[in-house]
Protein backbone atom coordinates (compact mmCIF):
# COMPACT_ATOMS: atom_id res chain seq x y z
CA UNK A 1 0.00 0.00 0.00
CA UNK A 2 1.03 3.70 -1.14
CA UNK A 3 0.73 5.73 1.92
CA UNK A 4 0.88 9.72 3.01
CA UNK A 5 2.42 10.56 6.24
CA UNK A 6 1.80 14.25 7.08
CA UNK A 7 3.91 15.42 9.63
CA UNK A 8 6.30 13.16 8.75
CA UNK A 9 9.79 15.18 10.38
CA UNK A 10 8.08 15.51 13.47
CA UNK A 11 9.02 13.36 17.09
CA UNK A 12 6.13 10.20 16.06
CA UNK A 13 6.12 10.52 12.41
CA UNK A 14 10.02 10.05 11.78
CA UNK A 15 9.71 7.05 13.77
CA UNK A 16 5.90 6.18 12.28
CA UNK A 17 7.63 6.77 8.52
CA UNK A 18 10.33 3.87 9.76
CA UNK A 19 8.61 1.54 11.07
CA UNK A 20 5.57 1.24 8.20
CA UNK A 21 8.32 1.52 5.73
CA UNK A 22 9.70 -1.67 7.54
CA UNK A 23 6.42 -3.64 7.70
CA UNK A 24 6.48 -2.88 3.48
CA UNK A 25 4.45 -0.02 2.52
CA UNK A 26 5.40 2.93 0.45
CA UNK A 27 5.90 5.46 2.36
CA UNK A 28 5.43 9.31 1.15
CA UNK A 29 6.38 11.56 3.82
CA UNK A 30 4.71 14.77 4.24
CA UNK A 31 7.34 17.54 4.78
CA UNK A 32 7.45 21.21 5.58
CA UNK A 33 8.20 23.01 2.27
CA UNK A 34 11.01 24.91 3.83
CA UNK A 35 12.52 21.47 4.56
CA UNK A 36 12.22 20.00 1.34
CA UNK A 37 15.07 19.81 -0.74
CA UNK A 38 13.77 18.88 -4.36
CA UNK A 39 17.09 16.90 -5.56
CA UNK A 40 17.98 15.12 -1.96
CA UNK A 41 17.98 12.02 -1.20
CA UNK A 42 13.90 11.13 0.35
CA UNK A 43 16.01 9.05 3.80
CA UNK A 44 18.23 12.23 4.47
CA UNK A 45 14.85 13.56 5.22
CA UNK A 46 13.16 11.21 6.48
CA UNK A 47 14.54 7.35 6.97
CA UNK A 48 12.71 4.73 5.60
CA UNK A 49 10.35 7.20 3.08
CA UNK A 50 10.06 6.08 -0.58
CA UNK A 51 9.45 9.83 -1.39
CA UNK A 52 8.48 13.25 0.41
CA UNK A 53 5.39 15.47 -0.80
CA UNK A 54 5.82 19.28 0.25
CA UNK A 55 2.81 20.07 2.88
CA UNK A 56 1.64 24.25 2.59
CA UNK A 57 1.35 26.32 5.36
CA UNK A 58 -1.92 24.50 6.80
CA UNK A 59 -2.90 27.40 9.02
CA UNK A 60 -4.59 29.19 5.65
CA UNK A 61 -6.70 27.83 2.54
CA UNK A 62 -4.59 25.21 0.51
CA UNK A 63 -4.89 22.96 -2.32
CA UNK A 64 -4.47 19.17 -0.97
CA UNK A 65 -5.25 17.46 -4.18
CA UNK A 66 -1.52 17.00 -5.33
CA UNK A 67 -0.68 16.15 -2.02
CA UNK A 68 -3.31 12.75 -1.57
CA UNK A 69 -2.83 12.23 -5.29
CA UNK A 70 -1.38 8.00 -6.00
CA UNK A 71 -1.36 7.10 -2.45
CA UNK A 72 -4.41 4.87 -0.84
CA UNK A 73 -4.09 5.75 2.51
CA UNK A 74 -3.54 8.92 4.60
CA UNK A 75 -2.44 9.17 7.55
CA UNK A 76 -2.82 12.75 9.04
CA UNK A 77 -0.10 13.28 11.77
CA UNK A 78 0.48 17.29 11.12
CA UNK A 79 -1.03 20.11 13.50
CA UNK A 80 -0.38 22.31 16.37
CA UNK A 81 0.43 19.48 18.73
CA UNK A 82 0.24 21.17 22.49
CA UNK A 83 -2.06 23.07 24.42
CA UNK A 84 -0.85 27.15 24.48
CA UNK A 85 -3.31 30.09 26.24
CA UNK A 86 -0.70 32.21 24.26
CA UNK A 87 -1.94 30.77 20.88
CA UNK A 88 -4.99 31.88 20.09
CA UNK A 89 -8.21 28.94 19.36
CA UNK A 90 -8.61 30.58 15.48
CA UNK A 91 -5.29 29.27 15.04
CA UNK A 92 -6.09 25.71 16.32
CA UNK A 93 -9.25 25.48 14.51
CA UNK A 94 -7.43 26.64 11.32
CA UNK A 95 -4.52 23.76 12.08
CA UNK A 96 -6.09 20.98 13.70
CA UNK A 97 -9.91 21.21 11.89
CA UNK A 98 -10.11 23.11 8.87
CA UNK A 99 -6.83 21.68 7.08
CA UNK A 100 -7.67 18.45 8.07
CA UNK A 101 -10.92 18.99 6.52
CA UNK A 102 -9.28 19.89 3.19
CA UNK A 103 -7.08 16.84 3.66
CA UNK A 104 -10.17 14.55 3.68
CA UNK A 105 -12.00 16.10 0.86
CA UNK A 106 -9.17 15.87 -1.16
CA UNK A 107 -8.71 11.93 -0.48
CA UNK A 108 -12.44 11.89 -1.26
CA UNK A 109 -12.00 13.16 -4.44
CA UNK A 110 -8.86 11.17 -5.30
CA UNK A 111 -10.21 7.46 -4.58
CA UNK A 112 -7.76 7.03 -1.37
CA UNK A 113 -9.42 4.29 0.66
CA UNK A 114 -8.63 4.87 4.10
CA UNK A 115 -8.22 8.22 6.04
CA UNK A 116 -6.21 8.04 9.50
CA UNK A 117 -6.65 10.89 11.44
CA UNK A 118 -4.46 11.05 14.27
CA UNK A 119 -6.46 13.12 16.95
CA UNK A 120 -5.54 13.13 20.87
CA UNK A 121 -7.20 11.83 24.52
CA UNK A 122 -7.25 15.91 25.09
CA UNK A 123 -10.51 15.68 22.48
CA UNK A 124 -12.41 13.47 25.26
CA UNK A 125 -11.03 14.82 28.07
CA UNK A 126 -9.18 17.45 30.09
CA UNK A 127 -5.79 16.30 32.04
CA UNK A 128 -7.35 14.34 34.29
CA UNK A 129 -10.29 12.52 34.67
CA UNK A 130 -12.14 10.95 37.57
CA UNK A 131 -13.09 7.16 35.48
CA UNK A 132 -11.25 5.22 33.48
CA UNK A 133 -12.58 7.27 30.02
CA UNK A 134 -13.74 4.77 27.04
CA UNK A 135 -15.41 5.89 23.84
CA UNK A 136 -18.65 5.60 24.92
CA UNK A 137 -18.05 8.45 27.23
CA UNK A 138 -19.52 12.30 26.16
CA UNK A 139 -16.47 14.10 24.86
CA UNK A 140 -15.23 16.59 27.05
CA UNK A 141 -12.26 18.94 25.83
CA UNK A 142 -11.27 21.34 28.40
CA UNK A 143 -9.01 23.89 26.22
CA UNK A 144 -8.23 25.30 22.69
CA UNK A 145 -6.07 22.31 21.85
CA UNK A 146 -8.81 19.52 22.34
CA UNK A 147 -11.60 21.48 21.26
CA UNK A 148 -10.02 21.57 18.10
CA UNK A 149 -9.01 17.94 17.75
CA UNK A 150 -12.71 17.00 18.39
CA UNK A 151 -13.61 19.19 16.19
CA UNK A 152 -11.42 17.82 13.64
CA UNK A 153 -12.46 14.51 14.11
CA UNK A 154 -16.17 15.65 13.47
CA UNK A 155 -14.85 18.04 10.10
CA UNK A 156 -13.07 14.15 9.10
CA UNK A 157 -16.28 11.63 9.42
CA UNK A 158 -18.24 14.00 8.21
CA UNK A 159 -16.36 14.82 4.68
CA UNK A 160 -16.21 11.08 4.23
CA UNK A 161 -19.11 9.72 5.71
CA UNK A 162 -21.10 7.42 2.44
CA UNK A 163 -17.81 7.31 0.22
CA UNK A 164 -15.14 4.95 -0.26
CA UNK A 165 -12.91 6.78 1.64
CA UNK A 166 -12.79 5.07 5.09
CA UNK A 167 -12.46 6.67 8.55
CA UNK A 168 -10.60 6.13 11.38
CA UNK A 169 -10.12 8.01 14.32
CA UNK A 170 -7.18 7.15 16.93
CA UNK A 171 -6.93 9.43 20.41
CA UNK A 172 -3.93 8.57 21.49
CA UNK A 173 -2.82 9.54 25.18
CA UNK A 174 0.80 11.05 26.01
CA UNK A 175 3.63 9.14 23.85
CA UNK A 176 7.03 8.33 24.39
CA UNK A 177 10.24 6.70 23.25
CA UNK A 178 13.57 7.33 22.07
CA UNK A 179 14.73 10.56 22.52
CA UNK A 180 11.13 12.42 24.04
CA UNK A 181 10.47 15.86 24.20
CA UNK A 182 8.70 17.98 26.85
CA UNK A 183 7.84 16.55 30.17
CA UNK A 184 9.10 13.32 28.90
CA UNK A 185 12.32 14.44 28.66
CA UNK A 186 12.54 15.99 31.86
CA UNK A 187 11.61 12.54 33.26
CA UNK A 188 13.77 10.69 31.26
CA UNK A 189 16.95 13.03 32.44
CA UNK A 190 15.80 12.80 36.15
CA UNK A 191 15.78 8.79 35.46
CA UNK A 192 19.32 9.12 34.51
CA UNK A 193 20.72 11.26 37.89
CA UNK A 194 21.91 8.97 40.28
CA UNK A 195 19.35 10.81 43.24
CA UNK A 196 16.93 9.07 44.70
CA UNK A 197 13.61 10.83 43.46
CA UNK A 198 11.00 11.75 46.06
CA UNK A 199 7.92 10.93 43.77
CA UNK A 200 6.76 7.96 45.79
CA UNK A 201 3.72 9.58 47.62
CA UNK A 202 2.35 11.08 43.95
CA UNK A 203 -1.02 9.10 43.43
CA UNK A 204 -1.92 9.66 39.29
CA UNK A 205 -2.26 7.01 37.32
CA UNK A 206 -1.36 7.79 33.98
CA UNK A 207 -1.86 5.79 30.39
CA UNK A 208 0.92 5.69 28.33
CA UNK A 209 1.63 5.29 24.98
CA UNK A 210 4.78 4.47 23.10
CA UNK A 211 6.21 4.93 19.76
CA UNK A 212 6.50 1.25 18.45
CA UNK A 213 2.80 0.40 20.09
CA UNK A 214 1.65 3.63 18.21
CA UNK A 215 2.96 2.70 14.99
CA UNK A 216 1.83 -0.85 15.37
CA UNK A 217 -1.84 0.02 15.76
CA UNK A 218 -1.40 2.36 12.99
CA UNK A 219 -1.00 -0.31 10.65
CA UNK A 220 -3.46 -2.73 11.89
CA UNK A 221 -5.80 0.94 10.89
CA UNK A 222 -4.73 1.21 7.83
CA UNK A 223 -5.70 -2.59 6.63
CA UNK A 224 -8.35 -4.13 9.39
CA UNK A 225 -11.94 -3.83 7.37
CA UNK A 226 -13.42 -3.85 11.06
CA UNK A 227 -11.17 -0.49 11.82
CA UNK A 228 -13.39 1.36 9.31
CA UNK A 229 -15.44 3.96 10.77
CA UNK A 230 -14.19 3.91 13.91
CA UNK A 231 -12.63 6.05 16.61
CA UNK A 232 -10.34 4.77 18.96
CA UNK A 233 -8.46 5.33 22.52
CA UNK A 234 -4.86 4.48 22.34
CA UNK A 235 -2.77 3.41 24.67
CA UNK A 236 -0.23 0.51 25.81
CA UNK A 237 -0.83 -3.00 27.22
CA UNK A 238 -0.87 -3.43 30.61
CA UNK A 239 -1.39 -0.85 33.90
CA UNK A 240 -1.14 2.55 34.17
CA UNK A 241 1.70 3.96 35.80
CA UNK A 242 2.31 6.73 38.64
CA UNK A 243 5.14 9.17 37.85
CA UNK A 244 7.13 6.95 40.40
CA UNK A 245 6.61 4.03 38.57
CA UNK A 246 7.61 5.77 34.96
CA UNK A 247 10.63 6.54 36.95
CA UNK A 248 11.31 3.10 37.71
CA UNK A 249 10.75 1.63 34.32
CA UNK A 250 13.44 3.74 33.12
CA UNK A 251 15.65 3.28 35.54
CA UNK A 252 15.05 -0.42 34.80
CA UNK A 253 15.94 -0.13 31.49
CA UNK A 254 19.04 1.18 32.48
CA UNK A 255 19.57 -1.98 34.74
CA UNK A 256 19.44 0.07 37.89
CA UNK A 257 17.35 0.22 41.23
CA UNK A 258 14.10 2.44 41.20
CA UNK A 259 15.44 5.11 43.94
CA UNK A 260 11.73 6.46 44.22
CA UNK A 261 11.03 7.69 47.82
CA UNK A 262 7.89 9.34 49.41
CA UNK A 263 7.01 12.57 48.88
CA UNK A 264 5.40 15.25 51.60
CA UNK A 265 2.35 15.97 50.02
CA UNK A 266 0.44 18.58 52.08
CA UNK A 267 0.16 22.37 50.15
CA UNK A 268 2.09 20.69 46.97
CA UNK A 269 -1.07 21.15 44.85
CA UNK A 270 -2.04 24.44 46.31
CA UNK A 271 1.31 25.45 45.55
CA UNK A 272 0.84 24.67 42.11
CA UNK A 273 -2.20 26.08 41.55
CA UNK A 274 -1.38 29.40 43.09
CA UNK A 275 1.65 29.30 40.62
CA UNK A 276 -0.69 28.55 37.65
CA UNK A 277 -0.01 25.40 36.90
CA UNK A 278 -2.77 23.40 37.12
CA UNK A 279 -2.45 21.17 34.39
CA UNK A 280 0.91 19.95 35.82
CA UNK A 281 -0.91 19.71 39.53
CA UNK A 282 -3.78 17.28 37.77
CA UNK A 283 -1.08 14.99 36.00
CA UNK A 284 0.50 14.71 39.28
CA UNK A 285 -2.63 13.65 41.35
CA UNK A 286 -5.33 13.32 39.35
CA UNK A 287 -5.47 9.92 37.12
CA UNK A 288 -5.62 9.77 33.53
CA UNK A 289 -6.49 6.52 32.58
CA UNK A 290 -8.00 4.85 28.90
CA UNK A 291 -9.55 1.79 28.12
CA UNK A 292 -8.84 0.34 24.86
CA UNK A 293 -11.21 -2.70 24.56
CA UNK A 294 -12.99 -1.29 21.76
CA UNK A 295 -9.81 -1.22 19.78
CA UNK A 296 -9.21 -4.69 21.26
CA UNK A 297 -12.44 -6.07 20.35
CA UNK A 298 -11.88 -4.66 16.76
CA UNK A 299 -8.79 -7.23 16.62
CA UNK A 300 -5.96 -4.92 17.95
CA UNK A 301 -3.80 -5.15 21.55
CA UNK A 302 -0.59 -3.24 22.43
CA UNK A 303 2.70 -5.53 21.80
CA UNK A 304 4.40 -3.88 24.81
CA UNK A 305 3.60 -2.31 28.24
CA UNK A 306 4.16 0.67 29.41
CA UNK A 307 6.77 -0.87 31.74
CA UNK A 308 8.37 -2.82 28.91
CA UNK A 309 8.10 0.17 26.31
CA UNK A 310 10.22 2.55 29.11
CA UNK A 311 12.74 0.25 29.31
CA UNK A 312 13.25 -0.04 25.86
CA UNK A 313 12.98 3.56 24.97
CA UNK A 314 15.64 5.21 27.26
CA UNK A 315 18.20 2.49 26.12
CA UNK A 316 17.70 3.63 22.73
CA UNK A 317 17.98 7.60 23.98
CA UNK A 318 21.28 9.39 23.42
CA UNK A 319 21.03 10.56 26.26
CA UNK A 320 22.30 13.60 25.90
Amino acid sequence: MRVLVTGATGFVGRALVQDLARRGYHVVAGVRTALRAPHAAADKIVAGAAGTVAMPDLSAPFEAGSIVKGVEGVVHLAGLAHSSAEIPEAAYQAINCAAARTLAQAAREEGVRRFIYVSSVRAQSGPGAKTVLTEDDVPAPSDAYGRSKLAGETAVAGVLRGSQCEAVILRPVLMYGPNPKGNMATLERLARSPAPLPLGGLPARRSLLGLANFSDAVAFALDAPQAAGGTFLLADAGPPLTLGDMVAALRAGLGRRPGIVPLPLPGVRALLARAGKPDTAARLFEDLVVSTGKLAAAGWRAPLTSTQGLAAAILSSRGD
